[in-house]
């Protein structure tokens, strides 16, 4: 039973800050990438972040500059810092790792719920 949890989402002014934190738990071997991405309505789902195990990270040409991904390898968390939050930011935003689980042979993809984030005046 391998799940994320996303936490952290909320309203913010434009200019603001926010961070979003997404936990994976259950029987875990390993985990390599992890990512954020985001879909507002009526919009097809674009990646936001990426970073590898070692900490190597890729953003988006729209986030570069003012978001930055990190994880913490000991908790199984990756983090997602959004600073001067514009109101093209609004979406639902989703984790996602590549897992492999101590019962699996090979690296699944996982998602986690979502959770909103409105920048609105």
């Amino acid at each position: 039973q391998v799940q994320l949890v996303e936490s952290g989402g909320g309203l913010v002014q434009p200019g603001g800050s926010l961070r979003l934190s997404c936990a994976a738990s259950g029987s875990i071997f390993s985990i390599n990438d992890m990512g954020w991405y985001r879909q507002a309505p009526g919009k097809q789902r674009e990646l936001v972040a990426t970073i590898t195990s070692d900490g190597s990270a890729n953003y988006a040409d729209a986030v570069k500059g003012r978001f930055t991904i990190s994880r913490d390898n000991d908790e199984n968390t990756v983090y997602l810092q959004m600073k001067s939050l514009k109101h093209g930011d609004t979406a639902v935003y989703y984790c996602n790792a590549a897992i492999w689980a101590m019962s699996s042979f090979q690296h699944i993809d996982y998602w986690g719920q979502g959770t909103q984030v409105t920048v609105s005046s």
